[in-house]
């Protein structure tokens, strides 16, 4: 079952890299007390991903954080390491979490993967958006099909 706005997110455990290395993040932490944007990517590196989602919520960040959000992040079900080398590519420094789900457990809790097997990309996660005040969905934004529209950063600033 897919999550809905007004449902509690599942609590888990995902991965960013730090200066120390890999460190687990708890999504109750991540959202406890706090108003978070995060928005998912079917993969780090890949065309839409690197060209326009990450490149949107870094260019409104600021936008974004004065509408009272405490944090914004980033999702992807790939491996740390790909996050944190991908984050840096992106020149995100603290203005974007860059989060691994690289089992993909977190992102099946939300109902919200995607099966790109046949492809040879394995399961992923959907391309969406979420604002999420504290651990309740209030926005949830998932694209229908390849294009980069709903989940966009400046939609979900215009719902903010």
């Amino acid at each position: 079952m897919t999550i809905r706005v007004g449902d509690k997110v599942p609590s888990g455990t995902l991965m960013k890299m730090t200066a120390e290395g890999p460190a687990p993040v708890s999504t109750d932490e991540l959202f406890g007390g706090k108003k978070v944007v995060l928005f998912a990517v079917p993969g780090a590196f890949t065309p839409t991903c690197s060209a326009q989602h990450v490149p949107g919520f870094l260019g409104h960040a600021d936008e974004i954080k004065a509408k009272g959000v405490d944090t914004i992040a980033c999702l992807s079900v790939n491996d740390v390491f790909v996050m944190g080398a991908w984050g840096k590519d992106q020149g995100v420094g603290n203005k974007i979490e860059m989060l691994a789900d690289g089992s993909g457990h977190w992102t099946r809790a939300l109902g919200l993967e995607l099966d790109l097997v046949d492809r040879g990309l394995g399961v992923r996660s959907q391309r969406f958006s979420m604002v999420v005040d504290d651990g309740t969905v209030t926005t949830l934004n998932v694209e229908e099909g390849a294009g980069l529209d709903v989940s966009s950063a400046e939609n979900t600033l215009s719902g903010l």
